[in-house]
Parts: C-alpha cells; sequence; structure tokens
C-alpha cells in the first residue's frame, strides 16, 4: 500500500468513525508530548502515565498537549501503560457528550477552563494612559542596533544657539574615545 493510500485510510478513519469506545478502552487528556512518538496522558480519575502513538498517525496526524484520546491498555508495560487507538476531534466529542459517555472529570475541568480562558468585558477597556509610550521604557533594549542619541525634540526654538552647538557636538563625539580633546 502506498504512503497517500495509507494517508488516506487514516484520515477517513479518523474523521469518519463515530463509534464509542468499547469497555477496555479509556477516554484519556494529553498532559505533553515526551518524545519518540509517546506522550504523558491523565486518565478521568486522575493517573497519569506514558501513551504510545502507533505506526499508522506518526507523520498523518499531530496531537497537542489538551487534546482527547482514545487509549488501550498494554499488559506488559511498565512505564508505557497505553497505545493511542484514536484520536478524538471536535465532532467526536460532540456525539460523546450527546450520548452520555464522556467522563465526568473530564466535563468539569473543560467548564473550569472556559472560565480561565474567558475574559470579561470590563478587563478588555483600556485607559488612555495605559496607550501612552511610557510604557516603551520598560521594554529591553535591542543589542543588534546601533545606539543613536537624538537631541531634545521639546526644546524651545527660542533657545540659545549655543545649546544646540552643544548638543550637536555631543552628537558628533559619540564613540570617539578622545572627545574631551577634540572639543578642547
Amino acid at each position: 500500500m502506498s504512503v497517500t493510500t495509507k494517508k488516506k485510510h487514516v484520515e477517513r478513519e479518523l474523521y469518519e468513525d463515530f463509534s464509542f469506545p468499547q469497555e477496555h478502552q479509556s477516554i484519556v487528556r494529553v498532559l505533553k508530548s515526551c518524545g519518540n512518538n509517546l506522550h504523558q496522558v491523565t486518565t478521568a480519575g486522575g493517573e497519569v502515565f506514558l501513551a504510545s502513538m502507533p505506526h499508522k498517525f506518526r507523520k498523518h496526524v499531530w496531537i497537542k498537549r489538551g487534546n482527547y484520546v482514545v487509549t488501550e491498555p498494554i499488559p506488559e508495560g511498565n512505564k508505557v501503560k497505553a497505545e493511542i487507538v484514536r484520536i478524538l476531534m471536535k465532532d467526536h466529542i460532540r456525539h460523546i457528550r450527546a450520548n452520555n459517555m464522556w467522563p465526568a472529570a473530564f466535563s468539569e475541568l473543560s467548564e473550569e477552563e472556559k472560565d480561565k480562558l474567558c475574559i470579561a468585558p470590563q478587563d478588555l477597556r483600556v485607559s488612555k494612559d495605559s496607550l501612552s509610550d511610557s510604557d516603551d521604557d520598560d521594554l529591553m533594549e535591542n543589542p543588534n542596533r546601533p545606539r543613536v542619541l537624538h537631541p531634545d525634540s521639546e526644546t524651545d526654538s527660542d533657545s540659545d544657539s549655543s545649546e544646540e552647538s552643544d548638543a550637536d557636538s555631543d552628537c558628533a563625539n559619540i564613540g570617539d574615545g578622545d572627545s574631551e580633546e577634540k572639543v578642547k
């Protein structure tokens, strides 16, 4: 079977298979990717273990932290205790929830996450003071850009020409180690 044909079958199974998990299978949540196609997952009961990604999903489907998958236990596993059988998409989750087969612990967790992600409208208000340029002072200076000193742009046009010449001479002498000798 060619790679394209395999990918087609995997995608069809992924998007069109709305079957429920069997009795020995469980719905788990991905906590993090540990590398080498191993993912740390947690059950609805709070048990944390590693689950392996089967070869048919590798390089075809990517899962990230927070996704839900169906796993099947591996009896001889010490560290890796399960293998991923299916990856649940939003439509699968809706279908399982509609039939009341979704684990209650994940329902509560998802509600808490929604509350954390929701931002109240009053928190979105921005005052005019917060939009000022004073926030730029807190930013880290970019070391890859040359330093350029600008004379004060707020000086009065009636100021003495001596002040302007001092500012010009200061800018001209930047970077010269013996600037004092040249001025004198």
